[in-house]
């Protein structure tokens, strides 16, 4: 029993410690979604609450544009995060054990855009992409191909905001794989150098395992950023043309602030909310396991 005691009061003062952060961590993320799962069941307005049950969900399940923004998400967040991956993992592995200046000025390079706010590079596209005065469209009427409009056809502007999206977040990336394979104990390059292996073979079996955590770690908070992509469709497209780039943010939005149905934007949150338990709880299984 004095043994016990000694043991609470040694982990007291850790306890204080975490207790700001506990208490944060509850007001700011959990009660939010405690309340956005609450409200998900209600038909709300500014003044009153009814309780309507899953009518919220099934007048979502009856839309169309639900159908096609959840669809966009899924292929913004499938493109994306492949996109980043297998293009960090080219970079970082092509100059990780370069030379130190080198390594230096490429992480700078592809970290400026993430550290620039998103509005602002989405302002700089949609100069870009303009079709009546922009950049693209002014070097193709001198190519004599005529205007171009990517962002004003259903064709092309998915995979138009797929890129602007993944050339803004790349960098941090590239920066977390740079770190994890410096890492990456040098014996290992030194037996495989020993036993003839190829740049590419070092990469498949020594590079690749080795950064399997950062591997993960980049896929969660890239499944998270994409399924709260809202500045660039807001700012480029406004979910058009015809809902052709609509997400399931933008919807959200438009749901919550535009026609004042609380309620269902709840419920689309609540949905957000799972599909990034279902895409994110195996991988960090995987990173426990691994660990």
């Amino acid at each position: 029993m004095r043994l016990r005691n000694q043991s609470i009061k040694e982990n007291f003062t850790g306890y204080l410690f975490i207790f700001p952060q506990i208490l944060i961590f509850l007001i700011f993320l959990v009660y939010p979604i405690i309340e956005g799962i609450r409200l998900s069941f209600y038909q709300i307005n500014y003044q009153n609450e009814k309780f309507v049950g899953l009518d919220n969900y099934a007048s979502l399940f009856g839309d169309p544009v639900f159908f096609k923004a959840l669809i966009n998400t899924v292929v913004f967040v499938v493109f994306i995060v492949i996109l980043t991956v297998g293009f960090a993992l080219f970079v970082a592995s092509a100059v990780f054990d370069k030379n130190a200046k080198y390594v230096s000025f490429i992480r700078g390079s592809y970290y400026i855009p993430v550290m620039v706010s998103m509005v602002v590079m989405s302002m700089v596209w949609s100069f870009l992409l303009n079709p009546a005065n922009g950049l693209i469209s002014y070097f193709s009427q001198e190519m004599g191909l005529g205007t171009v409009n990517l962002l004003g056809k259903s064709q092309t502007v998915l995979p138009v905001i797929i890129f602007v999206t993944f050339a803004t977040n790349v960098g941090q990336a590239i920066i977390l794989y740079i770190a994890a394979m410096i890492g990456v104990p040098k014996d290992l390059f030194e037996a495989a150098e020993v036993d003839g292996a190829s740049r590419w073979q070092v990469i498949l079996k020594i590079l690749i395992p080795s950064v399997k955590s950062s591997t993960i770690y980049i896929t969660i908070i890239n499944i998270i950023a994409v399924l709260k992509i809202f500045v660039v469709i807001q700012l480029l497209t406004g979910g058009g043309p015809n809902n052709a780039s609509v997400t399931l943010m933008y919807y959200l939005y438009n749901n919550a602030f535009k026609y004042n149905q609380l309620g269902m934007a709840s419920a689309v949150g609540v949905i957000m909310f799972l599909i990034t338990l279902l895409l994110s709880v195996p991988q960090l299984r995987s990173l426990i396991k691994e660990k």
